[in-house]
């Protein structure tokens, strides 16, 4: 029987962990070992999927599930639990246990773009993916504003984005869908004349390629990255956690 590894997450067709995983595992001839996908409407349909899959090993978690399935676990990693959000699961015979490792990605390929002057940062969206991105800038002492559509307290509306701020906050992310296949003309509304060569514009979306909020930013100069290294970055350190002995031993 084989080892099966798995991404939950919502309409999840075009996964890059499932192509990643299989080609990872053609590659480095890792036997036995299959990657599926749990693509599920709604959280509680896991319940069935767990009991299903005996031989499940891991599990990815992407949108909309980060937060919703820590219910399912019987412990969380320190990192996971501060952040508020699990993107990797151990399957140990005592249950599951989550972890970040979205916050890993982010930041180690984060850090050889960074300038002296990128010290403060606009987090574009509130989802899970964003309070990762936030823990990352923080353990690189950059210090970050939450930009929302429907902001909270201590958190920016798009239309209070001024030429001011912008002056300041010279590393844009964005964490939001908003420009993902196949609605790749889809942009977050932010006022991208005051974009310059002093900003440096990470999108987490990885298809397309060069999204339209990269397209705008690189237009006036800036920097640009999408998401694509840290998936790989962030799969990597999943794999490892993976591979950890599975019993539970705190």
């Amino acid at each position: 029987m084989n080892d099966i590894y798995a991404l939950v997450g919502k309409n999840i067709d075009y996964s890059f962990s499932r192509n990643y995983f299989t080609e990872k595992f053609k590659r480095e001839d890792v036997k036995n070992s299959q990657y599926v996908n749990f693509d599920i409407q709604n959280i509680d349909e896991l319940t069935d999927l767990l009991r299903a899959t005996p031989n499940l090993k891991g599990m990815n978690v992407t949108i909309p599930y980060k937060r919703d399935i820590i219910k399912f676990l019987i412990a969380v990693d320190p990192t996971a639990y501060d952040i508020g959000a699990v993107n990797t699961i151990q399957v140990t015979p005592k249950g599951l246990i989550g972890y970040n490792t979205d916050c890993y990605g982010f930041r180690e390929s984060l850090r050889p773009l960074l300038q002296p002057h990128h010290t403060f940062a606009l987090i574009l969206g509130t989802g899970g993916a964003s309070s990762a991105v936030a823990y990352a800038l923080k353990q690189l002492r950059i210090r970050a504003q939450f930009v929302s559509r429907t902001p909270k307290e201590g958190q920016l509306a798009y239309d209070k984005l001024t030429p001011e701020l912008f002056q300041k906050y010279t590393l844009i992310v964005n964490c939001t869908p908003l420009g993902t296949f196949p609605n790749i003309t889809d942009c977050p509304p932010i006022p991208y004349e005051y974009i310059t060569p002093q900003h440096l514009l990470y999108d987490l979306i990885y298809n397309p390629a060069e999204t339209t909020f990269l397209q705008k930013g690189k237009q006036r100069g800036a920097t640009i990255c999408n998401g694509l290294q840290m998936l790989v970055l962030q799969a990597e350190k999943s794999w490892e956690i993976w591979q950890k002995n599975s019993d539970l031993t705190n």
